[in-house]
């Protein structure tokens, strides 16, 4: 150990293995060295005394949820589903029991709980409408290796979705920093500037928000409607949702950013009816690449639209 920093040294003890598990440790001041509570930045001297809590494992109050998932591929250390639409990736106001998370306890004894764990496995997650692909790790080495690997921006991540509007470019990026609407919590926005248009210097970040970036490139356009392919080189939470409204391209069924107020842009009135029956928004998690924590071999996973959504764009002649 001598040599290494506290918290890389603390993944050489079998107790503790990872190192979100060690920071967390000494984070909860649960790691003192000679005595002493410690930085995750010391390093470890010949002859130092290293004193370590280990807290009791915490009883997960999780309920199982009798869900039949489909799942695209599975071993000791990850889990790949294909998501509906209608389903919380995890518990939350609302969404205590009926969530992915729930009926992964369900489905499996073994997922990442760290020391107690209300999001166990869970490395990245999709909106509740949003169907597709999500991978989640079955062991804290597997969430540690993914999580980072989504945080370095290693991981492919494809989605498809059908926009009211025509966008006037056939491909490019948006690049912003997102925060809380100030206004309405439940939403998401671009930070603005002065100027009131979004902010997008990355090298000079404002007080608050985080930088996302989306690549896009529209596939078709009919009727008022565009069939986008988007390209995630961050993750943030309604980042695609947020990009493509504030681009004047609300996703079709997505009313929180304002895709009901331009149904009546849309040329046919029979759209018009299908846009205002949709039970969802139209945005679908269609391709994940991620390195397999164990193994390092690089996976692959697509999956298709729901049928009945798939159906529904065919006939708008977007597909």
């Amino acid at each position: 150990m001598a040599g290494l920093r506290l918290d890389k040294a603390l993944t050489l003890l079998p107790e503790i293995e990872t190192r979100s598990r060690a920071s967390h440790l000494i984070e909860t001041s649960m790691v003192k060295v000679n005595g002493k509570i410690a930085k995750a930045s010391l390093p470890i001297k010949e002859g130092d005394s290293l004193e370590v809590t280990i807290p009791a494992p915490v009883p997960t109050e999780l309920q199982s949820y009798d869900l039949k998932l489909d799942v695209l591929f599975e071993d000791s250390d990850v889990i790949v589903i294909n998501k509906p639409a209608g389903l919380v990736v995890h518990p939350a106001a609302g969404h205590a029991h009926d969530t992915l998370v729930n009926a992964l306890i369900s489905h499996t004894d073994n997922l990442s709980m760290k020391f107690g764990e209300e999001r166990p496995g869970i490395v990245h997650r999709l909106d509740k409408e949003t169907s597709g692909v999500i991978v989640v790790a079955k062991n804290d080495k597997a969430h540690e290796s993914l999580t980072a690997q989504f945080k370095e921006r290693s991981t492919h991540r494809i989605y498809y979705a059908v926009s009211i509007g025509t966008s006037r470019n056939l491909n490019g990026t948006i690049k912003s920093f997102l925060a809380r609407h100030p206004v309405d919590r439940k939403k998401y926005a671009s930070v603005i500037g002065d100027d009131r248009r979004p902010l997008q210097d990355q090298e000079d970040p404002p007080a608050v928000g985080k930088w996302a970036v989306t690549h896009y490139e529209v596939l078709n356009r009919k009727s008022g409607l565009s069939y986008m392919k988007l390209k995630l080189e961050t993750g943030r939470t309604h980042q695609i949702r947020v990009h493509l409204s504030e681009n004047g391209l609300p996703i079709a069924g997505d009313t929180l950013y304002g895709a009901d107020r331009k149904i009546k842009s849309v040329e046919q009135r029979q759209i018009q009816e299908d846009l205002r029956a949709l039970p969802r928004f139209l945005l679908h998690a269609a391709e994940l690449g991620f390195t397999h924590p164990r193994t390092q071999e690089r996976m692959f996973f697509k999956q298709e639209w729901p049928d009945d959504i798939r159906a529904l764009i065919h006939k708008w002649g977007l597909l």
